[in-house]
């Protein structure tokens, strides 16, 4: 099962200095049978876009935790075994999708890092600033928070992980 893993850079350069994505359990988003619902999709690279945004929305609550960490987005996909996925789906939307791994991951296993490009960082510190009021509701941070959404992540490889962090 692929799953996606919502990070700061700081967070990212902490896995890779432990070469894992820790401790446990882990929060991050996959494909779902809530997921699958809400979106209402058979494709199945949709739906793991759709786990992917999830996962780019949850770094901006960590963003909005983390002041001093750059204004970027950090998702981690990994594969791993569908017996270590629990789901963890709140009643609430913005839990859509979210699930626990019981333990830590290797970054080894990791397939793919997705980050911001340098040019999204004003929407991503916006949206960053907004994800609160946006989970509760207020519409006009939900569109500041979408701004940031219109940015795609960029695709990086693990062994990329040094030159993003530098």
């Amino acid at each position: 099962m692929r799953v996606y893993v919502p990070l700061t850079l700081p967070g990212l350069a902490e896995a890779h200095k432990a070469g894992e994505l820790g401790p446990a359990p882990l929060r991050a988003y996959a494909v779902t049978p809530a997921l699958r619902e809400w979106y209402v999709s058979d494709d199945i690279e949709e739906l793991e876009y759709a786990a992917l945004g999830r996962a780019a929305t949850a770094s901006l609550r960590l963003l909005a935790e983390d002041a001093a960490a750059p204004r970027k987005r950090v998702v981690v996909a990994l594969d791993v075994a569908d017996k270590a996925v629990t789901a963890d789906e709140g009643s609430d939307e913005a839990a859509l999708g979210r699930v626990a791994l019981a333990a830590p991951a290797r970054l080894t296993v990791a397939a793919s890092v997705h980050v911001d490009a340098d040019d999204a960082r004003a929407d991503v510190a916006a949206a960053a600033g907004a994800v609160t009021a946006s989970d509760a509701g207020d519409d006009d941070a939900r569109s500041t928070v979408d701004d940031a959404d219109e940015h795609e992540l960029l695709w990086f490889g693990v062994q990329e992980i040094p030159g993003l962090l530098a």
